[in-house]
C-alpha cells in the first residue's frame, strides 16, 4: 500500500479553515421528523460562520435554493463565509463521507495537504445506495486542487479520534468487524492507521452505545479534548444497557497512555436519558459534540443533564464558548452534530513553514 511519509492527522481542536457538511435530503433518514432537520443545520451553520468558513455539499440548484432558504429564516442574512459546492450526496452524515484532511512534511520542511479517500460502505452496507457518498472526497479534492489518496481500507471518520500527537482512539466492535474490511487483522488495520494518519499509538475501546447503527462509532464514547486528556461518557444507571459497556472503556482507558507512555487524564461526562424511536433506542450522547475555532456546538437532548454535560465542556474550553443545539430531531437519523460535521485544518490549503 502507498504510504505518506511524515504524516500527521491535526486534532480538531487546532485551528480550522472551514467546517464541511452536506446538506440533507434523505427524508427516509428522518423518518416524521425531516422537516425539522435543515433549521437545526442551519442553527449549525449560524454558530460556525462567526469563527470559520462553512462549506456545503449541495447536489443541484434546488437543494441549494432550498438551503439559503434555511439560513436565511435562521437569521443568517451574509452567506458570505458560506461556500456552495455542487457535490450530490446519498446522505447527510458528513463526518463518516467526507474528506479527512491531513498533513505531511516534505523534503524541504514544509508542510502539505493531503485529503484521504477511504472506502465507504454506508456502516457495513446497511443504507445503500452510497456511490455518491464515497466519492465525495475525491471530488472535493478534485474541485480544491488538493492531492487525494485513497487507502484500501473502509474506515468512517467517525470511528477514530486522534490527539495530533500520535494517539488514536478507535473501538473494537467497529473497526474489527468483518462488515467492514474483512479478513484485515488487528495489526494490518493498525498500520493504515500509523501510514495514513501518523498515528503511533493506538487504543482500542471495545464496545459502542445502544442505538448506535455505525457499529460503535467512537464519537459517542471518547474524545480527545487536549493531547493529554478525554472526555467519556458514562451511565450512571446500573439497569441501563449502556452501563456495563460504557464502564469497560473507562477501566480500559484508565490502563492506557498517549504515543509516550504517559497515562490519560479522564474526565467523565454524563450521558442523557435514554430516547426511543418506536421500539428503536436512540443513540443519544453528549460526546458527539464539535469543536469549531471559537466554539463548542453540544448536543442537547431536553433533559436536565444538558446543562451538566455543558458546564464540564465549558470548563474543558475556557477559550471557546459552549453552545447547546436542540438535536432530539436530529438524532432521530442516528447521529447528532459531530456526525455531520467534518473540519478543515487551517494549515491545509497551502504549504507552510514548520
Amino acid at each position: 500500500m502507498k504510504r505518506i511519509a511524515r504524516v500527521r492527522m491535526p486534532a480538531e481542536w487546532e485551528p480550522h479553515r472551514g467546517t464541511w457538511l452536506s446538506w440533507p435530503h434523505k427524508e427516509a433518514s428522518w423518518p416524521g421528523k425531516f422537516d425539522s432537520v435543515p433549521g437545526i443545520f442551519a442553527e449549525i451553520v449560524k454558530h460556525l460562520v462567526p469563527y470559520e468558513e462553512v462549506h456545503l455539499n449541495v447536489g443541484d440548484p434546488a437543494l441549494e435554493a432550498s438551503a439559503r432558504d434555511a439560513l436565511r429564516a435562521a437569521a443568517i442574512p451574509d452567506l458570505t463565509r458560506v461556500v456552495f459546492h455542487r457535490h450530490p450526496t446519498n446522505d447527510a452524515w458528513c463526518r463518516d463521507h467526507g474528506p479527512i484532511f491531513v498533513e505531511h512534511q516534505q523534503d524541504d520542511g514544509r508542510r502539505a495537504e493531503v485529503i484521504l479517500d477511504w472506502g465507504f460502505n454506508a456502516w457495513g452496507g446497511k443504507y445503500p445506495p452510497f456511490d455518491l457518498d464515497d466519492a465525495i472526497p475525491t471530488r472535493i479534492g478534485a474541485e480544491l486542487g488538493i492531492p487525494v489518496i485513497a487507502p484500501d481500507l473502509v474506515l468512517e471518520g467517525g470511528s477514530i479520534e486522534v490527539n495530533g500527537a500520535g494517539t488514536l482512539l478507535t473501538t473494537e466492535q467497529c473497526l474489527l468487524n468483518p462488515n467492514r474490511n474483512p479478513g484485515r487483522s488487528r495489526e494490518e488495520i493498525e498500520a493504515y492507521l500509523r501510514d495514513y494518519l501518523g498515528a503511533r499509538r493506538v487504543l482500542w475501546l471495545g464496545q459502542g452505545i445502544e442505538g448506535d447503527d455505525t457499529d460503535g462509532h467512537v464519537d459517542d464514547l471518547t474524545r480527545f479534548v487536549s493531547p493529554d486528556t478525554v472526555v467519556t461518557a458514562i451511565e450512571p444507571d446500573p439497569a441501563d444497557p449502556n452501563f456495563l459497556p460504557l464502564r469497560d472503556n473507562l477501566e480500559r482507558l484508565r490502563g492506557m497512555g498517549d504515543q509516550d507512555g504517559h497515562p490519560l487524564r479522564i474526565i467523565e461526562l454524563p450521558m442523557p436519558p435514554a430516547m426511543f424511536y418506536e421500539d428503536q433506542r436512540l443513540p443519544v450522547s453528549y460526546a458527539n459534540f464539535y469543536i469549531a475555532n471559537g466554539v463548542v456546538l453540544l448536543p442537547g437532548f431536553d433533559s436536565p443533564r444538558d446543562e451538566a454535560a455543558r458546564a464540564v465542556l465549558q470548563r474543558l474550553f475556557p477559550d471557546r464558548r459552549v453552545v447547546l443545539i436542540t438535536c432530539t430531531d436530529l438524532v432521530w437519523g442516528l447521529g447528532a452534530i459531530h456526525c455531520v460535521t467534518q473540519q478543515w485544518p487551517a494549515s491545509h490549503g497551502r504549504a507552510v513553514e514548520r
